[in-house]
């Protein structure tokens, strides 16, 4: 943001425009810190937690790597380039975990799966809108509900601090070996919902939400 400032030169008066270092660009007063042994992302301002998510992070054998990062990327429509579902004609799924280097049936296609509100900050790693089964089980993805995807998406820029630490908690959801689900997931209900108007990003509204210590 331009900064104008007036100064007296010879009897006249002189508007002028401070301009930043980086021009175009103001710093954002947010960061994220992701605690994988809670299941929780913190959207933070100075010393105070102004909104919190539950998440599900990377299972095991796809889990999510701890570190500090940045914000890389932002996309509201994005679509993984690996992972997705395999349909028939009809659209019914045949495979609801697959990836592109499945064979696909005859008569069947490979959908690439949908990640709304992307915010990648590491390797393929993102935050995103998805389905959240109450344990850990994406690829390395952080997943957030909808509404708390769309709001982390407005707060955070290129180049927000991302902070992701503690040990992802392995439950009775999974096998002995790999991570999976003992049971198979449920279809990711956000498959097949168009993104509309409800989902554009809103205003921020950061400011008069009630922080917490």
């Amino acid at each position: 943001m331009l900064k104008e400032g007036v100064r007296a030169f010879w009897g006249a008066v002189i508007s002028f425009f401070v301009v930043p270092a980086a021009f175009g660009q103001t710093e954002n007063p947010f960061r994220v810190e992701i605690d994988l042994g809670q299941q929780t992302a913190y959207l933070i301002r100075g010393r105070h937690i102004v909104m919190q998510s539950p998440i599900s992070s990377g299972r095991y054998g796809h889990l999510t790597e701890t570190g500090s990062f940045k914000v890389i990327e932002k996309e509201p429509n994005h679509y993984s380039s690996i992972y997705g579902k395999i349909v028939d004609g009809n659209g019914r799924t045949v495979i609801a975990d697959a990836d592109v280097d499945m064979k696909v049936p005859s008569g069947c296609k490979f959908v690439p799966a949908p990640m709304p509100w992307f915010m990648r900050f590491h390797g393929a790693d993102g935050m995103h809108a998805g389905y959240l089964p109450g344990y850990p089980a994406s690829h390395g993805c952080v997943r957030m509900p909808d509404q708390r995807a769309i709001a982390f998406y407005n707060a955070v820029e290129i180049g927000t601090p991302v902070t992701v630490f503690g040990r992802t908690p392995r439950t009775n959801q999974y096998y002995r070996y790999g991570g999976q689900s003992s049971q198979r997931p449920p279809p990711w209900p956000w498959f097949n919902r168009p993104i509309g108007p409800q989902y554009q990003p809103q205003p921020r509204v950061y400011d008069s939400r009630p922080v917490y210590p």
